[in-house]
């Protein structure tokens, strides 16, 4: 086992914690992620403590409690959590574990606080996550040369058996290299392709795999890196709408970098820059964005053809709706997430259609109607950016001039709002009704397509509606 001494600065905080945990004769060692991060120079805020020679967790949990409200997650995998301020902490007895069925979640957990690190260490995905800190004596513990592999930039797993027993771990693979531009070894991809062909990925919780590509998008510079390892591992085969993307042909004058997939994964990289460019912390807010890049030529598959030695995909946006709800429907049970990457795939082409036609401000009216036209125009950008043309200089000129349009309006993050609504109606005498619909219809049009103001407005309704009725 090598042990490297190495002074590992942490919160003053969890400095606390572990004290007190040593008052009660356990051994706590920092674990996980954080110590990986920590060789890479990325900031903690999560910590991983594993607490050898105690065996009670009521103790522990006890003990705890004065730093604040501490939550069991689950007795047998004996895991405390502990959230204070900005740091969020995960406390686990040492365990082994053994697959006793399918599901990802069949696992017998035995709890040991006899075991060393390294009996523990086994059951960890990966030998960069199999590194240990013990504060008392300023020691990394590194049974299974992790640190090695980080400066040498490998994803590498520990155990051939313990591996291949939780599939998850080929996403896991993934998004690891992904984010951090390592390459996985050899051997390791040997064990990911074996555990797809197993079919063992199919009993995998759609929120687990959810989770795997979140961090993907959302830690990598070159998500690329991570779908072309999907390709590679043969992982497509369960996501046959991306797979379909693979071979797509495109016309060379519009796409002269290839197929749909090789467009698709460099209009990821691209997003990825405009989002770091425009400083957007939402996650939430850039995860749909990263799938409405991702998903917006799911059509062209169905739609392309060959005319007259020129290649087109017409309606290829509309056609794309379906396969992203399919697609989609197998990560996420949440449908406005889902509602919400349609409408930017359903649209994206509409930007530069607007430009292109110096189209009026009506239309712009009409476009926040259907999708936020901030996140649109990210989207349509990286779609533009995401090629091999020369002009790409077009690509923001036009997205600024949709976007400045949208800004003067207001309505470039939310739909214009309709200025005659339905008390405006009752105010004028009209009584709740089927044909109130179809009043407020004819109102928003008078807004939207000939600019009225809200008095012309109402004194349109009046003539159409109420002297009608009047002289009836």
């Amino acid at each position: 086992m090598c042990i490297t001494t190495i002074k590992f600065s942490i919160p003053l905080i969890l400095k606390e914690i572990l004290n007190t945990l040593r008052e009660l004769k356990a051994k706590p060692i920092l674990v996980g992620g954080c110590v990986r991060d920590f060789f890479l120079n990325i900031p903690v805020k999560d910590y991983d403590v594993e607490i050898f020679g105690i065996d009670s967790l009521d103790i522990i949990e006890k003990s705890l409690s004065k730093f604040g409200n501490v939550k069991l997650v689950g007795k047998s995998f004996g895991v405390l959590t502990l959230k204070i301020d900005e740091y969020d902490f995960d406390f686990a007895l040492p365990r082994i574990e053994k697959k006793i069925g399918k599901l990802h979640q069949d696992f017998e957990v035995i709890t040991n606080p006899k075991l060393s690190f390294k009996e523990a260490a086994i059951r960890r995905d990966f030998t960069i996550n199999a590194i240990g800190y013990d504060y008392f004596k300023e020691e990394f513990i590194d049974p299974f040369d992790g640190i090695t592999d980080l400066k040498n930039k490998t994803i590498k797993h520990i155990n051939d058996k313990t591996f291949c027993e939780d599939s998850l771990r080929v996403y896991r693979a993934v998004q690891f290299a992904s984010r951090f531009d390592f390459k996985i070894a050899e051997k390791t991809k040997e064990l990911c392709k074996q555990i797809v062909l197993s079919d063992e990925l199919s009993y995998l919780p759609k929120e687990r795999i959810f989770e795997e590509f979140k961090k993907l998008f959302l830690k990598s510079q070159k998500p690329s890196i991570g779908l072309n390892l999907l390709k590679e591992l043969d992982v497509l085969v369960y996501f046959p709408e991306l797979k379909a993307l693979i071979d797509c042909i495109q016309d060379e004058e519009y796409h002269p970098e290839g197929d749909v997939w090789t467009h698709t994964l460099m209009t990821l990289d691209e997003l990825s820059k405009i989002l770091n460019e425009e400083k957007i912390d939402d996650e939430y807010r850039k995860l749909y964005l990263f799938y409405g890049i991702l998903c917006h030529d799911f059509g062209k598959p169905f739609c392309t053809k060959e005319i007259n030695g020129k290649i087109t995909s017409y309606k290829h946006e509309s056609l794309g709706v379906e396969p992203t709800i399919s697609f989609l429907e197998r990560l996420t049970n949440e449908k406005r997430f889902v509602q919400i990457v349609c409408s930017l795939v359903k649209n994206h082409l509409i930007p530069f259609q607007l430009y292109l036609a110096d189209s009026s401000l009506k239309a712009i009216k009409r476009l926040s109607l259907k999708v936020n036209i901030e996140d649109l125009c990210l989207v349509c950008l990286a779609d533009c950016l995401g090629r091999d043309i020369k002009d790409k200089e077009k690509c923001p000129k036009a997205i600024n001039w949709v976007l400045g349009k949208a800004k003067e309006l207001n309505i470039h993050q939310e739909p214009i709002k309709a200025i005659v609504q339905g008390r405006d109606l009752i105010k004028l005498g009209l009584k709740p009704s089927k044909e109130f619909k179809e009043i407020l219809d004819f109102a928003f049009d008078l807004q939207i397509d000939e600019e009225l103001e809200k008095q012309e407005i109402v004194n349109k309704i009046i003539n159409k509606y109420i002297n009608r009725d009047l002289l009836s």
